[in-house]
């Protein structure tokens, strides 16, 4: 009997220590990052981490006999073609932000927040709010880009910390996402197990629902306790100082709707991300001439916009307003900030390419499968290998293929219905690679935001509570169907 980790040799102990250690070494590093450097600095140093698990990694496969470079070469084209996509999207959200905050148009959201908003309910209606956005798009990243920034600089404004606010932005972005028949995600997990988007759509309902409530909840109960006087009193000298610096228009809110109009037509993501691009640029020069004549001067011809398109979209921008506050909440970073965020992508598909090409994935995959011997242990083991798939892949679409691909037989086997499968999937993968700093949905948001990804994990409630109560309700379900046996 070979080693190889690829197919012939998944069942051993020992195979699984091999399998577990790339991604030992790789916690090891983060923790050491953390207690070294602080939280902050992961997405710093986490493309070294990834680059070491993945050589260590690669070293084990090399010992290992049986192995073949085309597994490895399929491996990392694998992964590739399925995070690769996320890098031109990146640059499109960093654009986005540049365009429609020097545009006016983040700001003009920020100045109707903060007079419209209370403090108590901020939390619970911004989590609402993008709920609804998001549901209405289909896509939590640019629910995010776009009105989650808005809402970032509202909070900050309210004196709520960023990772409250974060939280409350992601876990209404994530719902919709989950529950909106235009997301890919949705459409994804259910086409791979081959269960009918609204048939997998009405059944999540039983688990989002509830968890959706809690979140809720706990939100409303949180903004109760930490919004004040402080923030609404704040409020009035950032509305002062945005109107002295841009010149908000309610007009200016035409281009946020055009840009959900185009998400709702289901158009391209990296188109409507470059048409929202081009709308905000527009609304730069039609409304905000002094802001453009302080950037480039005034426009005489293509040179001079094609100068302004570089400081504004390539290298960012800081304005003076008089406060060291609002200056840093209408900055922006521009395309080259987002260097270090491609790095980290590039070396997480490094990573995840090598723990597929050498089988370890599937290693360890295997392992959980065969720990499955009823409806609870299912759906528990399939959400937990839904984090454990987001660590290991870095992505979140390879994640749900993989998890699909690998239970549906093990379902099958077990007599349970397919759509259980598509909803566990989403309960645990899609909303929890958000909470990973090395994944693409992690490494996104935390850039949108600019909150670091484990300073807004512990307060992301309904994707952490998501997976919890999938668990809970499937243990309900087995108890009353056991107690039902049992009174036959």
């Amino acid at each position: 009997m070979t080693t190889n980790l690829g197919t012939n040799s998944r069942g051993g102990t020992r195979e699984i220590i091999i399998a577990l250690s790339p991604i030992i070494v790789l916690l090891c590093s983060i923790f050491c990052i953390i207690a070294v450097k602080g939280v902050e600095s992961v997405s710093e140093y986490s493309p070294y981490a990834l680059v070491g698990a993945a050589i260590f990694a690669w070293l084990l496969w090399r010992i290992t006999p049986g192995g073949t470079h085309s597994e490895m070469y399929r491996g990392i084209m694998q992964s590739t073609r399925s995070t690769m996509p996320a890098l031109p999207l990146l640059v499109c959200i960093a654009m986005v932000s540049a365009t429609w905050m020097l545009s006016g148009i983040v700001p003009t959201l920020i100045r109707y927040g903060l007079m419209w908003l209370r403090p108590d309910f901020f939390l619970a209606t911004t989590c609402a709010v993008c709920a609804v956005i998001s549901v209405l798009t289909g896509s939590s990243w640019t629910t995010i880009a776009t009105i989650g920034v808005a809402f970032m600089g509202i909070g900050e404004v309210m004196a709520f910390g960023p990772g409250w606010t974060a939280g409350a932005i992601i876990s209404g972005a994530y719902f919709g996402d989950k529950m909106s028949p235009l997301s890919d995600t949705t459409i994804i997990s259910s086409s791979t197990v081959g269960v009918e988007l609204f048939d997998h759509i009405r059944y999540m309902t039983q688990t989002t629902g509830p968890t959706m409530l809690v979140s809720l909840l706990i939100f409303g109960i949180v903004g109760f306790s930490m919004g004040g006087d402080a923030g609404s009193a704040a409020a009035t000298d950032v509305i002062q100082g945005l109107q002295h610096t841009f010149n908000l228009t309610p007009w200016l809110l035409v281009v946020p709707v055009l840009t959900a109009i185009l998400i709702a037509m289901r158009l391209n993501t990296l188109f409507t991300l470059l048409a929202a691009t081009a709308m905000g640029m527009t609304a730069m020069l039609i409304t905000q001439p002094h802001i453009v004549a302080t950037l480039v001067g005034d426009i005489h011809g293509l040179a001079d916009i094609v100068r302004l398109l570089v400081n504004t979209l390539w290298n960012g921008t800081a304005l003076s307003t008089g406060s060291t506050s609002l200056d840093s909440l209408i900055s922006t970073g521009g395309i080259i900030c987002m260097s270090s965020t491609i790095k980290l992508i590039v070396c997480a598909i490094i990573f995840g390419g090598v723990m597929i090409g050498s089988g370890m994935l599937g290693t360890l995959a295997d392992a959980l499968v065969r720990m499955i011997k009823g409806r609870t242990h299912a759906v528990g083991t399939t959400a937990v290998s839904g984090l454990l798939l987001n660590a290991c892949t870095a992505d979140q679409y390879l994640s749900i293929i993989v998890a699909a691909n690998l239970y549906r037989p093990m379902y099958d086997k077990l007599e349970l219905e397919p759509r259980l499968l598509s909803r566990t999937i989403e309960d645990g993968t899609s909303v929890t690679s958000v909470l990973i700093p090395w994944n693409t949905c992690g490494v996104a948001q935390a850039s949108a935001l600019g909150v670091a990804t484990l300073t807004y994990a512990p307060y992301c409630i309904f994707n952490y509570m998501s997976p919890l109560i999938s668990i809970l309700m499937s243990l309900h379900h087995q108890r009353r169907y056991a107690y039902a046996r049992s009174r036959c």
